[in-house]
């Protein structure tokens, strides 16, 4: 155990700057692009940016970009399970009831070795919105799917031989991490705070100005709770702490002992 709070701390000092700027009131979202399989070569979709409709008590409501690569995908590349990640973005706990997608021009179907252009309607170019309507707790981890449903968004334009684009999108959010919170009864002994399972430590953090800290990301399991606090003060290690899929586990206080 000695060894594991050791090699953390070396870890540690490499990630203290986040460590430190994140607060727990945060919720982390994961979007992720996959699609339903169609009856073509190849679907290409012109991915520019990303938004989601936010809410909290603190901060309002209002759209937040992500920070995403624009580009290209071809989309009968994410089937059978297959997805690729779009961007990430940190939110304060909250509702999140939309997101939008950016479209650009180069929208494309690759049909009998012929490549031809998908028409965007005018009314998805300012952006496609989707609805989500989904709860984010801080300190957890959670997916947003796009799941493109390819067959269902392509339309045929009549005699024309066009080809429109009306995307077929579902939307499925789910909690992918738990998290363990707590309060040090003695904000000086400013610890560092580990979660540690079969001898491998998987999440750690420090106690902020106020005591308080939060180990997110935690995949669900039966942790040992383990603290490093400043000379002069210990503090127990809390054994048999279960963290479980979409919640935060809360220690409450935990007594700080003064060394004499």
């Amino acid at each position: 155990m000695k060894f594991v709070r050791l090699f953390s701390l070396a870890l540690l000092s490499a990630v203290m700057l986040i460590s430190c700027s994140e607060d727990g009131r945060n919720a982390r979202l994961e979007i992720r692009l996959t699609d339903a399989p169609g009856d073509y070569e190849e679907v290409n979709i012109d991915i520019q940016g990303v938004q989601v409709h936010a809410a909290s008590e603190d901060n309002g409501s209002g759209w937040k970009s992500l920070d995403i690569t624009p580009g290209v995908y071809n989309l009968l590349e994410l089937t059978n399970g297959l997805d690729t990640l779009l961007g990430v973005i940190e939110l304060p706990a909250g509702r999140i009831s939309q997101v939008r997608l950016i479209l650009g021009n180069n929208n494309t179907l690759k049909i009998n070795g012929e490549t031809k252009a998908l028409t965007t309607p005018s009314a998805q170019q300012s952006g496609l919105k989707l609805n989500v309507h989904a709860d984010l707790v801080e300190g957890i981890t959670y997916t947003l799917l796009l799941d493109f449903d390819a067959a269902r968004s392509i339309v045929k334009a009549g005699a024309s031989g066009k080809y429109l684009l009306k995307p077929v999108i579902r939307t499925i959010t789910e909690a992918t991490s738990g998290a363990v919170a707590g309060t040090v009864s003695e904000p000086l002994s400013k610890p560092a705070v580990y979660a540690i399972i079969a001898n491998d430590t998987l999440g750690t953090t420090f106690a902020n100005d106020e005591g308080k800290f939060m180990i997110k990301g935690l995949q669900p399991g039966t942790y040992t709770i383990s603290f490093s606090p400043a000379t002069g003060y210990s503090i127990e290690d809390i054994a048999d702490v279960d963290v479980t899929l979409g919640n935060v586990t809360n220690l409450g206080e935990v007594a700080v002992i003064t060394e004499q």
